[in-house]
């Protein structure tokens, strides 16, 4: 009796062009490099959703200027953990950088600062600063409130500021070890480790469907030529907001119950180079009371195809998209019986949220362009255009207690019987893909060796 041995067309097909898909493929070449991987786009290109430069900040998630990782400021429990996982994934990195196997020009160092108004702030930030400098990773923290100190750090913050009495007392922190990333540049570099390895792209591929076999998983979806079906004994689902979509069309009980809450954003962006070069950093503030973590205001300064630029918000936006380049009905599309009571339960919890997402569209550009000029007086609305940002979909799970939890970060989810993977939610997922794609290695069976050996020389990063 002969026993029929299934035909795979790939070992690994990994959904979406962006970050995470890249990360993996990149550790796989590594790791296996015999397996055929096979990434599938529904764009013409790489990295055009989340990872581009365009849709996300560019930080380099440390905790050194985000503070709504830090609400208490006496637990450095958030920070402490994202700055391990983002030195795990910069070790990675300067380890392929060591080999000839990536360009560094996607990594920039740049400062990162938290300036404060207020006498409330004002106090939180300098108990946050005493919290964090006991830590190793922090040593290298300053605070003041010397106007002079802060115009030293960033002047352009400073310019055009008058007297105290109108802008009130102010304070800064400033880590000078903080990072700026072009993420699409870096996918870029990673998915051609994967093609040099032997490895495919499909572009104009969007995958609709997800249907487990006795050996694998049949692929299926549309593109230019046509529906195709493309059979695999692994699937990794790093499509972003769509992955949910995904994840529940394979009938995975991993997400059972699980929605998604689409949040979009537009930033200000001034591409003069003579005003991006006045700012040595990324300037992060305190959200207005009452208003969502992610809605944390800051100024960055941006390196973007050899480009200097500016960039303040965010803004919120709203769509049922859950992709830029997506459909309005995409939203609806993940609701089901087992959910619907979670999605209301969040969106009750979180009435702050709504009030805030209504105010912010709302808002004039007049009203806009006014917080940006509390970080920069003398910004001239004439250098400054709105720009579109990524499209994000925010993970809300369920919960025994509250029916409904609305979650930040990202949560990487696992078939029990270890063939399929998704990632679901939201930033500061690119800054720690190194740790969350060595997660899912562990759980495939496959040695992540995602350290740099001993001998590997710490790249420098570019200035």
């Amino acid at each position: 009796m002969t026993t029929h041995t299934p035909h795979f067309d790939a070992d690994v097909v990994l959904i979406g062009g962006g970050i995470m898909s890249a990360t993996l493929g990149a550790m796989l070449a590594q790791q296996r490099p015999e397996w055929r991987v096979l990434l599938l786009e529904r764009a013409d290109a790489l990295a055009t959703e989340s990872s581009g430069p365009w849709n996300n900040a560019g930080t380099g998630h440390t905790g050194f200027c985000e503070l709504n990782y830090m609400p208490d400021p006496t637990d450095a429990a958030k920070p402490l953990s994202m700055v391990e996982q983002f030195g795990r994934t910069r070790a990675w990195w300067d380890a392929l950088i060591a080999d000839g196997r990536l360009d560094d020009g996607f990594l920039h160092r740049t400062p990162h600062l938290d300036i404060v108004f207020g006498e409330r702030d004002m106090a939180y930030l300098r108990r946050r600063y005493e919290t964090l400098r006991a830590h190793p990773a922090f040593a290298e923290m300053e605070y003041t409130e010397n106007p002079e100190t802060i115009r030293e750090w960033a002047p352009l913050v400073m310019e055009g500021r008058g007297p105290e009495s109108m802008w009130g007392r102010m304070a800064a922190t400033r880590h000078p070890g903080g990072t700026d990333v072009d993420f699409g540049a870096l996918t870029r570099g990673l998915v051609e480790i994967v093609t040099d390895a032997g490895g495919e792209v499909r572009y104009g591929h969007e995958v609709t469907r997800l249907r487990r076999t006795l050996a694998g998983w049949t692929v299926r979806g549309r593109g230019s030529e046509g529906r195709f079906e493309i059979r695999a004994r692994r699937v990794f689902v790093g499509a972003g907001g769509k992955a949910l979509r995904l994840l529940q069309s394979a009938r995975l009980p991993e997400v059972r119950g699980y929605a998604v809450l689409p949040v979009g954003a537009a930033f200000l962006r001034c591409s003069d180079p003579e005003v991006a070069r006045r700012l040595d950093g990324k300037v992060y503030g305190q959200a207005d009371i009452g208003a969502p973590p992610m809605s944390v205001p800051h100024l960055d300064r941006r390196y973007v195809d050899g480009a200097d630029h500016l960039l303040f918000g965010p803004y919120a936006t709203f769509s049922t998209k859950l992709l830029k380049r997506g459909r309005l009905t995409d939203f609806f599309t993940t609701l089901r019986p087992g959910n619907l009571h979670v999605v209301a339960a969040a969106g009750l919890q979180n009435l702050s949220l709504v009030r805030y997402l209504v105010g912010q569209l709302a808002a004039s550009r007049r009203a806009k362009f006014a917080q940006l000029q509390r970080f920069y007086p003398d910004a001239d609305p004439a250098q400054w255009e709105l720009v579109a940002a990524g499209q994000r979909a925010q993970l809300v799970t369920p919960d025994r207690r509250r029916i409904g939890v609305l979650q930040q970060g990202t949560e990487l989810v696992s078939g029990a019987d270890g063939t399929i993977a998704g990632l679901l939610g939201a930033s500061p997922g690119a800054s720690t893909a190194v740790p969350i794609m060595e997660e899912l290695l562990i759980r495939w069976g496959i040695a992540a060796a995602v350290e740099p050996q001993p001998n590997s020389a710490k790249t420098p990063v570019a200035s």
